[in-house]
């Protein structure tokens, strides 16, 4: 066990909550060891009581109390997950999956069926490969967002824990602005337009997590919408900008909106297979575009190639979808 230390925040940390600051610097400590220390005030910030949830920046000091070293059970587990071996041909995939990069930043077109995180019987996640990521860094990179497993495309993760405080702060302030390509079931009669309808999570029949919408207890959901192209009365292509972030917010207001998306086994409901697609069991979801500022201050606007499955059923219904329409053209970006 060490002395007290007087510990000051650096510019790499950025402005963190301070549990994620602990987390980060002394990974032996459990949330549940941290929180009794903050009762018994035994950790500080600048002096003064401190809570988990508070954010520190560069220059505040923290009073840091004897802690278990760092050769504990604890941070040795962690070190292990750090230095996950990850397979020549999961490396060479990650690694292809890069679409931006620069010294704050990775940009993945992640493919549909990759799941972000582990849970119950995922085992292959990417999650588990982001050391192949390092390049010229000496950790991994840091997962910004999340896309759901079945959805594909642009996925955002920070290089350093500045950068990615930043850019989780842009996704926070909804600085980041993203539209996403969907292929529904039908084609609406409104062109284009405004979906607000709030979400409520719930649990389902058989377990698992589902949103409905529910005007009375849900939270705030918005989502901006316009049809790019459709098949008369079996089709649509749909550009979607959320201007909120609930769990499976688009998919649940284009289901609300009398359209759901193509391939969507939980909210497609009553509708029949699109059996005349040969991947219409897939989700016809895609991150398509992201347009946010970068922690050097500069804009970043990339763009996601769709994956296999969406592309083959594109061609199907011939929609041109190649050279798209810039579509921050066409959604406020401000």
């Amino acid at each position: 066990m060490a002395g007290v230390s007087m510990v000051t925040v650096g510019e790499d940390d950025g402005i963190v909550r301070l549990d994620r600051w602990f987390r980060r610097h002394y990974p032996q400590v459990t949330q549940g060891q941290l929180q009794k220390l903050l009762r018994t005030k035994q950790v500080k910030v600048d002096g003064k009581r401190a809570e988990a949830s508070q954010r520190v920046s560069a220059g505040q000091v923290v009073r840091v109390p004897p802690l278990p070293e760092k050769g504990s059970p604890m941070a040795a587990a962690k070190a292990r997950r750090d230095a996950v071996k990850v397979s020549d041909e999961d490396a060479a995939f990650v690694q292809s999956l890069v679409i931006y990069k620069d010294n704050d930043v990775l940009v993945l077109n992640k493919p549909a069926g990759l799941a972000v995180q582990g849970g119950t019987g995922v085992t292959r996640h990417l999650d588990g490969m982001l050391s192949a990521l390092r390049f010229d860094k000496d950790e991994n990179p840091r997962l910004v967002h999340r896309l759901d497993k079945d959805t594909s495309g642009v996925l955002v993760l920070g290089r350093t824990p500045a950068a990615t405080a930043k850019l989780a702060d842009a996704f926070r302030s909804r600085e980041a602005k993203k539209v996403y390509w969907a292929l529904v079931f039908g084609t609406p009669e409104i062109k284009e337009g405004r979906i607000a309808a709030k979400l409520l999570k719930s649990t389902g029949e058989f377990g698992g997590e589902t949103m409905r919408v529910d005007e009375k207890n849900g939270q705030s959901a918005v989502t901006l919408y316009r049809v790019v192209d459709e098949v008369y009365k079996k089709a649509a292509w749909l550009e979607l900008m959320p201007l909120t972030g609930r769990t499976h917010q688009l998919r649940v207001h284009c289901q609300y909106m009398g359209h759901p998306i193509i391939g969507d086994g939980k909210y497609t409901g009553d509708f029949p297979p699109a059996d005349y697609l040969k991947y219409g069991k897939s989700l016809h979801l895609h991150a398509r575009a992201l347009r946010m500022p970068l922690p050097s201050g500069k804009m970043l606007e990339v763009y996601a190639p769709l994956n296999e499955k969406m592309a083959d059923s594109f061609d199907f219904l011939g929609f041109s979808y190649k050279k798209p329409e810039n579509p921050f053209k066409k959604f406020p970006v401000d």
